[in-house]
């Protein structure tokens, strides 16, 4: 047994490609050449995250617009007066908002895995946006003739089919991004919303055998990175953790490198974590511009020891570095590092911990 180690997913954008992304949407640049803009960042990310020695790699998201909005770009039937994402710093994201139905993805995370396995020699595991996310698309006043019913109903589908067709294709593993759980509790601080969000979820988790979910799937939670930012890194950890754990999936990838009181979040996830289920314990803060040394990230790995049992740990980083395709606040290099560094410390970790 060692302690297995993952990466979010995200990876800064060359700068040619972000220029070219920006050129397409605005009609000053042809499909064939951004779909070989695309297949270069590709190629050199999988090549630069192999390098850093991850056992398990992503496509870094290149192609993806950003994490959340990948299955609805495009899509004719959207407006741009949404849910507003206020970030600490005080920019914001808007999603869209669904003017008729039925809801339909107009992309698949599957074709970005199929890419990425053509030029990987390692696993490639492929993140996607959860079924709650994408709940917020649906208007508050609701739609003529498609009631919010037949909506979520097509939502699980849909959400299903996602994790479904990247399992067929051979993900190494299928983790659902559900950075808004955090935030749902800004949103809703009763805990409604969060309560609604995790049944949604467990929608579509529940729609797969049991060993496929504890082995396949899991879940990421963070406070939101963007430009080196959060949405909602202000709200209680504590609050939060006992209701995620209720989700029906094996793994958990969890923010934690960031969180001025680690220790507290540790016995907090001690307390909640349920048998069967595997911790990974972010060890790098994507939103740091300094790069973490190795041992920095095993004195990390072993305090969460303290609380999680080493069976039960993993490492992984605390967000994505780049969720949305136009955030260039960390360098690539630095993102590299960064992986390199979490990947070597928990080599090192494992050595003390005799694992």
């Amino acid at each position: 047994m060692t302690i297995p180690t993952e990466p979010i997913g995200s990876i800064p954008r060359p700068a040619e490609l972000v220029a070219a992304m920006q050129k397409a949407a605005e009609g000053g640049i042809s499909d064939t050449e951004l779909a070989a803009l695309f297949d270069e960042a590709v190629r050199s990310t999988v090549d630069e995250l192999e390098a850093t020695g991850s056992p398990v790699i992503t496509d870094g998201e290149q192609r993806k617009p950003s994490f959340v909005t990948y299955p609805i770009a495009g899509l004719e039937t959207l407006a741009g007066d949404g849910v507003v994402i206020p970030f600490a710093d005080g920019h914001e994201r808007r999603l869209p908002v669904l003017t008729s139905g039925p809801f339909r993805y107009a992309a698949y995370a599957d074709s970005y895995l199929l890419a990425a396995q053509e030029v990987a020699t390692r696993p490639v595991k492929q993140a996607v946006i959860s079924a709650s996310a994408l709940s917020l698309l649906y208007p508050t006043d609701g739609i003529d003739g498609y009631p919010r019913e037949d909506f979520l109903a097509d939502l699980v589908d849909e959400a299903e089919a996602d994790i479904r067709r990247c399992l067929d294709a051979g993900a190494f593993n299928v983790q659902i991004d559900f950075t808004e759980a955090r935030l749902s509790l800004k949103l809703g601080p009763s805990g409604g919303l969060l309560r609604s969000f995790v049944e949604l979820n467990n929608q579509v988790l529940d729609r797969f055998p049991a060993d496929v979910r504890s082995h396949r799937i899991g879940v990421h939670s963070c406070p939101g990175g963007d430009h080196d930012s959060t949405h909602s890194a202000d709200v209680d950890y504590t609050a939060l953790l006992p209701t995620l754990f209720e989700l029906h999936a094996g793994a958990f990838y969890l923010e934690l490198a960031g969180e001025q009181d680690p220790e507290s979040v540790l016995e907090a996830v001690s307390e909640s974590l349920r048998p069967g289920q595997r911790v990974f314990v972010g060890v790098t803060d994507p939103i740091d511009p300094e790069v973490e040394t190795p041992w920095q990230v095993v004195e990390r790995v072993l305090l969460a020891a303290k609380h999680i049992p080493v069976a039960q740990l993993g490492t992984t980083d605390d967000c994505g570095f780049s969720p949305f395709a136009d955030d260039g606040s960390t360098g690539r290099e630095t993102a590299f590092a960064k992986i390199r560094a979490r990947v070597e410390g928990t080599a090192l970790a494992a050595e003390q911990l005799g694992v």
